[in-house]
């Protein structure tokens, strides 16, 4: 793996991974996450995607998030170009044990994530976030205002929502949210979402995630699933609009299970 040179050299894509750990996951399920990461990391079909880009490279960092302040970075800033570069940080991906944490904060992860690619050493012709999550937004800012900082900034956000339902704090969870990512989460040129329903799929879903992510290329296309009259690649959705307070909303009314006595 590369370091960086004093001048910010350009890459293909600047690529922030923001990777849920909530503790409405189980700790089999993490594992599957961090396992599934670091496949798809060291991938062949991963690898060859970047090797087609205009510069041939990109640069990836990696962070665990749940409640607002509940972060944690796996690797900073590394420069990815070859199969080696690849398995030494797939490798560094696998030593690490997940730690779940409480609450669900989407746009507090949008925000680290926004100052992550402000500190990245290497100029990203395409700046992205990857974000992971198995519930709506309920805790820290509005999720639709962490989404203006994104667009303002033209970062684009692609999600990955884990609609699955093993983990211990489904009560929080909301059944469409595929439809809260598109309505209210996803956002830039070209944004999507891979919904994952069930943890068998999650190690293809983040592979062709990463290679859409990467090139916009590759064999396969992702399965994209849009709310009803979201336009693709659109922060807007028409029709009638989607509460993306559903998760404020929800924690609100079942706070008491957590309130002392």
């Amino acid at each position: 793996m590369l370091q960086p040179s004093a001048a910010r050299e350009q890459v293909d894509v600047a690529l922030v991974l923001a990777v849920d750990v909530s503790r409405s996951m189980s700790t089999r399920e993490l594992e599957i996450q961090r396992d599934g990461y670091a496949a798809a990391l060291e991938h062949p079909d991963v690898i060859r995607a970047i090797g087609q880009g205009a510069y041939g490279r990109i640069a990836v960092t990696m962070f665990e998030w749940a409640g607002s302040g509940s972060v944690r970075q796996i690797f900073d800033w590394t420069l990815l170009e070859t199969a080696a570069d690849a398995q030494a940080l797939s490798d560094q991906v696998r030593r690490t044990q997940p730690r779940g944490q409480r609450r669900t904060s989407i746009s507090g992860a949008i925000e680290h994530a926004l100052t992550r690619l402000e500190a990245s050493p290497w100029d990203g012709f395409r700046k992205v976030i990857d974000i992971s999550g198995d519930g709506p937004n309920n805790q820290g800012t509005p999720v639709l205002d962490a989404r203006a900082e994104a667009l303002e900034k033209r970062v684009v956000i692609n999600g990955l929502p884990l609609m699955t339902s093993d983990g211990p704090g489904g009560g929080f969870n909301i059944e469409d949210l595929d439809a809260y990512y598109a309505n209210c989460v996803i956002a830039g040129p070209g944004s999507f979402l891979v919904p994952v329903t069930k943890w068998e799929q999650f190690p293809e879903a983040i592979r062709r995630k990463l290679i859409l992510e990467i090139g916009m290329i590759g064999p396969e296309q992702p399965v994209i699933r849009l709310a009803q009259g979201f336009q693709f690649g659109s922060p807007q959705a028409s029709g009638d609009p989607y509460d993306c307070l559903v998760g404020e909303k929800i924690w609100e009314r079942r706070r008491w299970i957590f309130d002392e006595p």
